[in-house]
């Protein structure tokens, strides 16, 4: 582990150095909290009021600009979600640069009300302020939501399935499209712009945790990292390896060739809006053909393996992308 951090890529914290400088300092113990804070983990689990359980997250979005309110909602939705929870209460702060006017701060507060009312969620607080230390707006959601049950990794046993749904670097592609078109346009022409564009409409992982969750042991919202980083969180709380049947992992046509074409990992794009869950044997029909009934995309991609790897490693694609010059300059 390297001691200085100055000199680290942009993303999430490496998760040695997630657990060595961060993880460490959690505050008073209290025997209400059964989930904390820790690598992989989507949310927090908190016993209650008695007999339910309140699950919570906070996430940020600094990669995005145009559809960044609602992205905000639904990102830490589906952490609340994967968690087992129904998304409930919503916290936002908003640091936005000084040269932004006030109609850009009320648009982008439409789309965080827009996106909360689909999913039955209430704005009940935050922070909002200019700074001039930003070019860029930094927002943070926290999302408090109600749960009947604890979906743990710990509860996940070899020879367990792990189901994707929809297809992996879903967020990604839609953030490109939307702030980097100068990129994918010549890469997919106008017409595959136009595909991808309203994928942005698919990155709640809300209904299809509500379908999955009763049979499901553990369910995980692959963010920064993409599918392999999710699979290494995963792998890192279970404390088992995965044997993947990498020609089954869902990636679009579309995906597919911008990868080939600008030289990226598909499977390490942010992937909001992709849900993996680790399911039973016994219960994985019956749980594939309750998302097929309800028109959602998914797949069994792997199984827990206690011989099978497991360390997959955390690098985000995204990031650099959106730093790549324009193309011509």
């Amino acid at each position: 582990m390297a001691e200085g951090l100055g000199a680290s890529p942009s993303g999430k914290l490496p998760p040695e150095d997630l657990e060595a400088r961060v993880l460490r300092y959690v505050g008073a113990p209290r025997d209400e909290v059964i989930i904390g804070p820790g690598v992989g983990e989507d949310a927090a689990v908190i016993d209650w009021p008695p007999g339910r359980f309140l699950v919570a997250s906070s996430d940020p979005i600094v990669g995005a600009s145009q559809g960044a309110g609602r992205l905000l909602v639904h990102v830490n939705a589906n952490d609340v979600a994967a968690k087992g929870g129904d998304p409930a209460y919503l916290l936002v702060t908003l640091i936005l640069p000084r040269s932004w006017t006030g109609s850009q701060v009320e648009g982008l507060m439409k789309e965080v009300d827009e996106a909360c009312r689909e999913l039955g969620v209430a704005v009940v607080g935050g922070h909002t302020e200019f700074s001039d230390r930003y070019r860029d707006p930094v927002l943070c959601g926290t999302l408090l939501g109600p749960a009947d049950r604890v979906l743990s990794a710990q509860a996940i046993r070899p020879g367990d399935v792990v189901v994707v749904t929809k297809h992996v670097g879903l967020e990604g592609m839609t953030i490109l499209a939307a702030d980097r078109p100068d990129l994918l346009g010549p890469v997919l022409g106008d017409e595959g712009l136009r595909e991808v564009s309203p994928w942005s409409s698919s990155v709640s992982v809300v209904p299809e945790a509500r379908i999955l969750r009763p049979w499901c042991r553990f369910m995980h919202d692959p963010t920064e990292g993409g599918f392999m980083g999710g699979m290494d969180e995963l792998c890192r709380l279970a404390g088992l390896g995965v044997r993947l049947d990498m020609g089954r992992i869902p990636l679009h046509p579309a995906t597919r060739k911008a990868a080939w074409a600008l030289g990226f990992d598909p499977l390490r794009l942010i992937s909001s809006g992709v849900l993996l869950a680790v399911i039973p044997p016994e219960h994985v029909e019956r749980a594939l053909g309750a998302l097929g009934a309800s028109g959602i995309p998914a797949a069994a991609v792997g199984t827990m393996d206690e011989g099978g790897p497991r360390d997959f490693g955390m690098r985000e694609e995204l990031w650099r992308l959106l730093a790549l010059p324009a193309p011509g300059r």
